[in-house]
């Protein structure tokens, strides 16, 4: 087990960002999505994206532990899940940008959060383990 405490941060933050993936979904699904502003199909287009963050969650919390335990995989798994991460934050730009949804009064803000979020931790984990 590592005693390196910048791993052990890295670590913090990968089992977070897990856990805001498994929030999202849940606070997600218990809520209705009927403003007049969202985009026509909105919720199809949406829910699927469910399976590739479930399988990015557990990704992070896989990369997690295998960092501490420093095992070698953990360094690649770290590339794989910042791809991933990049790929889904650029593949939300471009849908919100389409959208109109970075507008302020259709939670333009949270929706760059998201994004910035995505895109921040996945060049982060990329150019960390590269």
């Amino acid at each position: 087990m590592t005693d390196n405490a910048a791993t052990w941060v890295v670590a913090a933050l990968l089992v977070l960002g897990a856990l805001v993936f498994f929030t999202y979904w849940i606070v997600w699904f218990r809520q209705k999505h009927d403003q007049d502003w969202l985009p026509a199909g909105y919720r199809e287009h949406e829910s699927p994206f469910v399976f590739s963050d479930m399988m990015l969650a557990l990704l992070l919390l896989a990369t997690a532990v295998l960092l501490v335990l420093e095992e070698p995989i953990g360094e690649n798994l770290a590339l794989v899940a910042g791809g991933m991460l990049v790929f889904l934050g650029v593949l939300d730009t471009a849908y919100f940008w389409k959208t109109g949804m970075f507008a302020p009064e259709h939670e333009g803000y949270m929706n760059l959060a998201v994004v910035a979020a995505a895109l921040a931790g996945g060049i982060f984990l990329i150019v960390r383990y590269i």
